[in-house]
């Protein structure tokens, strides 16, 4: 397979673009995760990739994340915010991408944790969707 060539640092950093469909009524705004619990043997706890809120379109492109004009982001595992891509240390992985469609804006702003957006969301998910997809760096 091929690696990608946008990297920061060691992280990959060249974010995927995604569409939302069947959007419930009422919906104002979107919020998502990107995260890999088949990390917890290699590092302890579920690696955070990517978190984002206040997303009011359908879609994202890719490479979005570098710009990021039309949501915020949350810090990922490597303490940045924005994408920071699959790079599996040990084997196969099994990624868990969940978009929740929400009845407002949410209270943060750039640099959320996902404990924020865990709280922020209480209470206003309309729907929500999940997405699981395995990657490997070999």
């Amino acid at each position: 397979g091929q690696k990608g060539t946008q990297f920061k640092g060691s992280m990959p950093s060249y974010s995927f673009g995604f569409e939302v469909k069947d959007i419930p009524q009422g919906t104002i705004s979107f919020a998502f995760i990107l995260d890999d619990p088949d990390s917890v043997p290699v590092c302890g706890f579920t690696w955070t990739h990517w978190l984002g809120a206040n997303l009011c379109q359908e879609s994202v492109a890719e490479n979005e994340s570098i710009r990021a004009m039309t949501f915020v982001q949350g810090k990922n595992s490597w303490n940045e915010n924005l994408y920071g891509g699959m790079a599996p240390p040990d084997k196969p992985h099994k990624y868990h991408f969940r978009v929740f469609a929400l009845d407002c804006l949410l209270n943060v702003k750039n640099g959320f944790t996902l404990n924020d957006l865990r709280q922020a969301v209480a209470g206003h998910i309309l729907d929500s969707a999940d997405l699981w997809g395995m990657y490997s760096n070999k």
